[in-house]
């Protein structure tokens, strides 16, 4: 399929790339010009403020490979270390205030991207980048001096090791933050796959019970009611295949621990979707509840995780979505059953505090379904599911 993408999207596009590039061909412009310009007494400035060019041309020295921070923050450190120097090396203007002044800005402004670097790189580049830094602007703390280099050269150690360690500490406390979210979400995968177990025990204990009951009366009428006999047998026949089928559609989940006891409530289904309708509207969403295909009965397995997963998107729809209404669709196919809630409200990414999504994929996924979920372009959340529906329970 052909996908135009809208003019004003790869506007933007080209900018990003070109504009940053743009940049870094005008540095050896301001690099050349810098040493002009401070002997220069214009400047720019609104009413009582006034910036002398003298100023603002050696400092936007650095200025031009910003651009290429947020994709090559080496490149763009090494280029504003380059200027850096140059600057310092091409100035000579004798007045100890102006050199002081631009030396400072202009490392000051390099140490921040030191911070940046180390706060977003592995310490193997940040190390480096910072060694490097650090020996260059103490080595230009004695080029050029206007006043007390070794004062210059000591505040240039304490800068770049402060910046080092404060974007170095900045990164530590992202990683632990994305190791204890990588921990919630394991968790909350083995908490979805425990439920699924205790709700496969609950199944099977039923189909048990069935097969119990009815090889019970096969065995007391197989003398004088064989056609009852028959049909008892059957049923044990059609319980058992339906049961081992949804036991290997669930490997991997865990067993129920034995301080539980099993749930005696009826296992819930597609047939209680008018109840999570109901729900939904007295929490103050409005749900429209749409059936495509013809109605026929699946395997309970797909049929409780599809109750599941509408159950959880709707509980985030409530709690989330901030819009009063919500469409559920589900389309029952000979070799598939889908599942889709669709919402106009907040929209926003895949994440958050909850663990709702990680559980409906997980119980997607043991199934051998296809599982997405996500804000859509035009506005709002979407979750979809699609169950395959086994060979032999079509």
């Amino acid at each position: 399929m052909d996908v135009t993408v809208p003019l004003p999207r790869r506007a933007a596009s080209l900018a990003r790339t070109v504009l940053p590039w743009a940049g870094v061909a005008v540095l050896p412009v301001t690099v050349l010009l810098a040493p002009a310009v401070a002997w220069s007494r214009d400047g720019l400035g609104f009413g009582d403020w006034w910036l002398p060019g003298r100023y603002l041309v050696p400092l936007l020295a650095v200025a031009p490979p910003a651009g290429l921070l947020r994709r090559r923050p080496v490149l763009a450190l090494a280029l504003m270390l380059v200027a850096a120097c140059a600057v310092t090396v091409t100035v000579h203007v004798p007045e100890d205030g102006y050199l002081r002044d631009i030396w400072y800005v202009q490392f000051l402004v390099i140490d921040l991207v030191v911070g940046l670097i180390a706060a977003h790189r592995p310490r193997r580049v940040s190390v480096p980048a910072a060694a490097v830094v650090l020996t260059v602007q103490v080595a230009a703390s004695f080029v050029n001096p206007s006043e007390e280099p070794l004062s210059r050269a000591i505040l240039s150690v304490l800068a770049v090791v402060t910046a080092w360690t404060v974007g170095d500490s900045v990164r530590a406390r992202r990683r632990h933050a994305d190791a204890l979210r990588a921990h919630a979400a394991a968790e909350a995968v083995t908490a979805e796959r425990l439920r699924i177990a205790r709700e496969l025990h609950d199944m099977v204990a039923h189909s048990i019970g069935v097969i119990a009951i009815q090889a019970g009366v096969g065995a007391r009428v197989i003398d004088s009611q064989p056609a009852q006999a028959r049909a008892a047998l059957a049923t044990i026949e059609a319980t058992s295949r339906e049961t081992l089928a949804g036991l290997r559609r669930t490997l991997g989940a865990l067993r129920r621990p034995q301080a539980e006891s099993a749930s005696l409530d009826p296992t819930p289904g597609l047939a209680d979707l008018d109840r999570l309708v109901t729900a939904a509207a007295d929490a103050g969403v409005r749900v429209r509840l749409r059936r495509h295909g013809p109605s026929r009965p699946v395997p309970a397995d797909l049929d409780l995780a599809a109750y599941r997963i509408v159950q959880e998107a709707l509980t985030n729809v409530v709690r989330h979505a901030g819009t009063p209404d919500c469409r559920v669709t589900v389309e029952q196919r000979p070799d598939e059953l889908t599942v889709e809630v669709v919402d106009d409200g907040r929209g926003g990414p895949v994440g958050g505090e909850g663990h709702g999504i990680v559980g409906m994929r997980e119980r997607v996924a043991l199934l051998g379904g296809r599982f997405r979920a996500g804000p859509r372009p035009e506005g709002g959340f979407r979750v979809t599911a699609r169950l395959p529906v086994p060979v032999g329970d079509r």
